[in-house]
């Protein structure tokens, strides 16, 4: 296996992404180490968001909403997961699982920003996020959750399945393509060039390809045992918790309600969903996103 590194040069000129790079080596296991990049904006003693993006995008997702927040006063925290945006890409898919995502964000979380955090995740991002809420709850001042899911197998959907099946087989697995079709918003020729610039090749696209096959939506997966156990620790958490879905996702819009009624600290919150918004709420709708990180940070007494 080899771990590879996206040419510098596929990220020139990128639109509405200014910030300055910044790097974490995360210890891959089996003797292998891969370098994570993450955007970091705001004064280091400010309160810190932690913002985790879903597949197959990277931080250039959240370039919208990135501003408000450092305007608002908080430390802003975007990493590039594994295998996506300017980070390292570990090129065989069977390398990628759900539990390694899990420890290789925990090990940028600890040693970057210990401290409490407010939490913004969608797709994946909310797999991985919402299970280190419920590991770890006191870690977490308040959560927003976006088109977000923490799954413990059932049924898989058709819908999910045609998309797990098309991320495996297609030929070409074109991910700025992706986005555009999954967004309400038109993304311009730029920023679907921003979302392909990850991925200059086949190989490259190992982690965004294996993501989907790791969704533990069907009886037996891996990874429901520990979603499971995390769901104790995430049904109890008494911070602010936030749902704001979009209407026009086809996968997860509907399952805003779902979640919040199973958590604590969702008791009583502005849950909406979103009009004009797809599964890419970050692009549709980011200062109602942004603005929903805000009130809940202000609740929790997480941001003045």
């Amino acid at each position: 296996m080899d771990i590879l590194r996206t040419p510098a040069d596929r990220f020139a000129d990128l639109p509405d992404y200014p910030f300055a790079e910044h790097w974490f080596e995360v210890d891959l296991g089996h003797g292998l180490t891969a370098r994570q990049h993450y955007v970091d904006e705001g004064p280091k003693e400010a309160p810190p968001v932690l913002l985790l993006h879903g597949e197959p995008s990277w931080s250039f997702l959240y370039r919208k909403m990135i501003p408000i927040l450092v305007d608002a006063g908080f430390r802003v925290l975007a990493p590039d997961l594994i295998g996506f945006g300017k980070s390292d890409k570990p090129d065989d898919i069977s390398f990628y699982t759900y539990a390694r995502h899990v420890e290789w964000l925990k090990q940028w979380r600890n040693a970057v920003e210990p401290r409490p955090a407010a939490l913004f995740c969608q797709d994946w991002g909310s797999l991985l996020g919402l299970r280190m809420v419920g590991q770890e709850p006191d870690r977490f001042t308040c959560v927003v959750a976006s088109n977000a899911a923490l799954p413990t197998g059932g049924k898989v959907s058709d819908g999910f399945t045609a998309w797990r099946e098309f991320a495996r087989s297609s030929p070409e697995f074109a991910i700025g393509g992706i986005l555009q079709r999954a967004t309400q918003t038109e993304l311009s020729d730029a920023e679907v060039a921003a979302y392909d610039a990850p991925f200059p090749d086949e190989p490259s696209k190992a982690g965004a390809r294996a993501f989907p096959q790791l969704v533990p939506v069907e009886d037996g997966m891996d990874g429901i045992a520990d979603n499971l156990e995390a769901w104790k620790g995430l049904e109890a958490f008494s911070g602010p918790f936030l749902t704001l879905f979009g209407e026009d996702d086809p996968v997860l819009g509907a399952g805003g309600p779902m979640l919040s009624k199973r958590i604590k600290g969702a008791e009583g919150q502005p849950h909406a969903m979103l009009t004009r918004c797809g599964h890419f709420s970050q692009e549709d709708r980011p200062v109602e996103l942004a603005q929903g990180i805000i009130d809940m940070a202000r609740k929790a007494g997480h941001l003045a």
